[in-house]
């Protein structure tokens, strides 16, 4: 029979569809793996047409060239020109489109993915990602730092060479707010963080687990809202992306690359979404928020179900999504 589980953290409901669940290995993406040239002259991010994107604010250098480097998005969702000003007439309620985006150009290799990068690699981009996060936490105009990236066509990437991107915004979106009240709401009626009780729970029963280091867990959650949805929990208690330490910055990259070569290896390079969920550094010492990397591959669709009820139904049973991944190898 299916179940409908609850996803503490999200507040939303999932459907876990075991009579329509198919095999892990059903979800595999093969049309996924194509021969991608190292160097493309026609794409931007590639050394040597650096040029064609705006100046940049930040590089980690490389000899004569570099390793990792941030420019401006050259076709930027908000402005960095301008004032925040709020407008309210009647029901029409609008902030000027003040802000900053930026693009995290992950190496200079243009079909270097994540998952066949070294771990000294990746650690340059959490690096990169959290200088970025602190500088622009710095604009008085800005209320909250998204951190993601966007791998593939059906993740809507439109550049295929390795980037992330970061956005500051001018208000903090409805679902980063509602995360932190039903966090706010957690810890008001048990005097604990949702988050370390979370990561309690999962390390107790196990069976979703991927990988345990010494700073963070990985696993697929109690009530996954799509196939393979994975978390990445810091073992230790912080509110903000921007406390990481060199030490978590290594070990981080490795459960990163274990994870992104297990999609790879096991789904065949699936597209996918990761997004770091993180407060402003200023709230560092929140006891009701805990920083965390989301990571949803794309091996299906949602549809007309999901946009009408807020409800997600889930094809791939949790708990044999996360034996599925573990046994994968790297």
């Amino acid at each position: 029979m299916p179940e409908l589980r609850l996803n503490l953290i999200t507040r939303e409901w999932v459907i876990i569809a075991n009579e329509r669940a198919k095999r892990p290995d059903e979800f595999r993406k093969l049309k996924n793996k194509k021969n991608t040239p190292e160097y493309l002259d026609t794409c931007p991010f590639c050394p040597g047409n650096e040029g064609r994107t705006p100046e940049e604010v930040m590089r980690i250098p490389d000899g004569k060239g570099w390793k990792v480097r941030v420019t401006p998005n050259k076709f930027p969702a908000l402005s960095t020109d301008g004032q925040r000003e709020r407008k309210n007439e009647g029901i029409r309620h609008l902030v000027t489109g003040v802000g900053r985006h930026e693009v995290v150009i992950e190496s200079p290799l243009h079909n270097l993915s994540m998952p066949l990068m070294d771990i000294e690699n990746i650690a340059n981009i959490i690096r990169t990602c959290r200088e970025r996060f602190v500088e622009i936490y710095k604009d008085p105009r800005i209320e909250h730092v998204i951190i993601f990236k966007n791998f593939g066509e059906g993740a809507g990437t439109s550049l295929e060479h390795p980037h992330m991107q970061i956005i500051g915004t001018p208000v903090t979106p409805i679902q980063v707010r509602s995360r932190i009240e039903e966090g706010t709401r957690y810890f008001d009626n048990t005097g604990e963080c949702l988050i370390c009780a979370t990561l309690k729970d999962e390390l107790s029963d196990g069976r979703r687990l991927i990988l345990n280091t010494e700073n963070f867990v990985t696993f697929i959650p109690y009530a996954a809202l799509s196939p393979f949805h994975t978390w990445i929990f810091p073992k230790l208690h912080c509110a903000t992306f921007s406390s990481i330490t060199e030490e978590e910055i290594y070990d981080l990259s490795f459960s990163l690359k274990t994870i992104l070569s297990k999609y790879y290896f096991g789904l065949e390079n699936p597209a996918f979404n990761l997004v770091i969920r993180s407060q402003n550094p200023k709230e560092c010492a929140s006891e009701y928020f805990h920083w965390y990397i989301s990571i949803v591959p794309r091996v299906i669709q949602t549809a007309g179900f999901e946009l009408g009820s807020g409800m997600y139904i889930n094809t791939a049973i949790p708990e044999e999504s996360a034996e599925f991944l573990r046994n994968t190898k790297v």
